[in-house]
């Protein structure tokens, strides 16, 4: 009985000693959310979502931290140089990770390199909207109006090289249109001047679009995801509307520094995947503009290939050397 108890017993501590560092004392403390992005703004609000439910289930606070800059890169790169032991994480989206890479001179972060998948969060809609006042209501009538005056067409985007500038440069090739792009810092400068008649167009979030969308003074062309909006299940998508296959879906995510223990990456992706699941907190995305869509770390990688494969060709589509 001696000696198994003394089996047992080693058994046990060589059990202990194989697990992680972090073992069942994760979290000990306080983690630190990057977010590259500034307070108010819907990806701010998704990210406080995101820390409050952590908070609560790993019974430790979880902090946000907003460090905006150079179209989310700024942040993502304090975030790359923080410590892979899980209390620091970072909200990364479309722009940083997937299209900033392949525009020259763009922030120096290297996403594949200095970065771990975590968890996707949410996918953002998009939509192509028009002053109501130009009579455009469809994306047929957007081609012909094109057709009949070249130059008589202009949509506004919130900036060179972001997702709603490129799916609009998609819109373009797909529909045969050179529609004229007029950059803004942000979707509200850009829905103003379409109010205003500056511009015929905008691609921007839904959110932005959405109470102008209600008073009808902004129609909607179309959305830009694969399919219909839950939030706004009466606007088609363009696809719908007559290109068929368009999709350009812009999407936000959960990273570690890379070199995080993929266990432990597992498991924080684990619980927000619990979190996203849960009806209450899906609303509660949809008020904020975005739809939960989570993908596992593993996942989430194979994801963010795909998706930079095909913001990289848009980028070198919608800036010919």
């Amino acid at each position: 009985m001696r000696r198994v108890s003394c089996a047992l017993a080693a058994m046990a501590a060589a059990a202990t000693i194989s697990l992680p560092a972090w073992g069942h004392a994760f979290p000990e403390r306080p983690i630190t959310l990057i977010v590259p992005f500034s307070p108010g703004a819907s990806a701010d609000g998704l990210a406080r979502l995101t820390a409050n439910e952590l908070s609560r289930r790993l019974g430790q606070p979880v902090v946000v931290e907003n460090r905006p800059g150079a179209g989310g890169a700024t942040g993502l790169m304090a975030l790359a140089k923080a410590a892979p032991d899980g209390y620091t994480l970072g909200m990364g989206a479309t722009g940083a990770i997937a299209v900033n890479p392949h525009v020259p001179g763009s922030a120096p972060l290297d996403p594949k390199r200095e970065l771990a998948p975590v968890a996707k969060l949410a996918d953002i809609p998009l939509v192509l909207v028009a002053d109501a006042k130009t009579g455009l209501k469809t994306v047929n009538d957007v081609v012909a109006a094109y057709q009949k005056q070249p130059d008589k067409l202009s949509y506004g985007s919130t900036g060179n090289n972001t997702a709603q500038h490129l799916s609009a440069e998609l819109f373009n090739k797909m529909a045969g249109t050179k529609i004229v792009h007029v950059p803004y810092k942000g979707s509200a400068p850009a829905v103003t001047d379409t109010l205003s008649g500056t511009l015929q167009l905008s691609m921007v979030d839904l959110t932005s679009a959405a109470p102008h969308l209600k008073a009808g003074t902004l129609v909607a062309i179309g959305t830009t995801s694969p399919q219909r909006v839950s939030a706004a299940p009466d606007i088609p998508t363009i696809a719908e509307g007559g290109l068929d296959g368009y999709a350009a879906t812009a999407w936000m995510g959960i990273f570690a520094p890379h070199g995080i223990d993929p266990t432990l990456a597992k498991r924080i992706s684990a619980e927000i995947g619990d979190i996203l699941a849960q009806p209450e907190i899906q609303e509660k995305v949809l008020g904020l503009g975005a739809e939960a869509a989570y993908l596992n770390p593993d996942e989430f990688s194979a994801f963010i290939d795909a998706a930079s494969q095909q913001w990289g060709e848009l980028v070198k589509a919608a800036n010919p050397s």
